[in-house]
């Protein structure tokens, strides 16, 4: 029951999102706008000691930040929001509200990111040089790699989205971390040129692993002179996507339940009446 209800929620809004143009154009302009920017500047300039393009070590790495932000950035501040309004309070009175309302915004997050991914891959092969993958077993790999790439960050993102002090902070406090991990990731130059320390920490983060993923379909096998290791790694990529996604979906639940438990109808009303007094100034 509370999966059908999860599944009719997460269409709505995604619809509801779709309908929102100011909200569609704004992200599109965020991800893949300044994905063609960058990659009309480095068309062209092949990246040092192999012989593929800048632009499409880009491309592999922006769709998998694609997925990254919105998971890391849309759905906590989405959360934020939905816990000030009472949302997740009366989750409370319903059988079965936690589980519902987690399916609801993962099927929302899970179609927004399809979204974000096929205009990637349209922008990749019209402004980088981007090639679609012929064999099945490249493909295969995509979507291993985007699935897995997604349930490693979604329930962070939850968890993320009960713990921030509210919607109007949250992007201000998970922009700047989030874009630190895009520079040291390997998205838009080769993490091999970052020190080793560096090289390690980023390692520690599934944006890494699923930009490595996606470098391994997109990008030929003369870019191994700028991985780590020499190596795609095809078996670590799914054993630390993996390890993030069972972490996850273990965690996200039992927190949003414990959040859900400590909210009160006057904890909910005293930031609404805060939200308000601070629009009228």
């Amino acid at each position: 029951m509370s999966m059908a209800i999860g599944l009719r929620r997460g269409r709505a809004e995604y619809v509801h999102y779709l309908r929102d143009r100011r909200e569609v154009v704004g992200s599109l302009i965020g991800t893949v706008g300044v994905f063609v920017a960058l990659a009309r500047w480095q068309a062209g300039v092949p990246v040092e000691g192999t012989t593929a393009s800048r632009a499409v070590l880009m491309a592999a790495g922006f769709i998998a930040f694609s997925v990254f932000s919105v998971a890391l950035m849309n759905l906590p501040m989405t959360i934020a929001a939905d816990r000030e309004e009472g949302a997740l309070l009366r989750l409370r009175a319903v059988p079965g509200g936690v589980r519902a309302y987690l399916v609801g915004r993962g099927v929302s997050l899970l179609a927004q990111i399809a979204t974000y991914v096929v205009l990637m891959l349209a922008a990749g092969l019209a402004f980088a040089g981007l090639s679609l993958p012929t064999a099945v077993g490249d493909w295969f790999t995509l979507a291993w790699v985007l699935v897995l790439g997604t349930l490693a960050v979604v329930p962070l993102g939850a968890v993320l989205g009960v713990l921030l002090p509210g919607p109007r902070n949250a992007a201000s406090i998970v922009a700047l971390p989030i874009t630190g991990l895009m520079i040291v990731s390997g998205v838009m130059f080769p993490v091999t040129v970052m020190p080793a320390p560096v090289q390690w920490a980023a390692q520690a983060f599934p944006l890494y692993w699923q930009g490595l993923g996606l470098r391994s379909v997109f990008l030929p096998d003369s870019m191994l002179a700028a991985e780590i290791g020499g190596s795609w790694r095809p078996v670590e990529t799914a054993a630390v996507l993996g390890a993030w996604t069972v972490a996850g979906l273990a965690l996200a639940p039992w927190v949003l339940r414990r959040t859900a438990a400590r909210e009160s109808g006057a904890r909910t009303g005293a930031g609404r009446r805060e939200r308000l007094a601070g629009a009228g100034r």
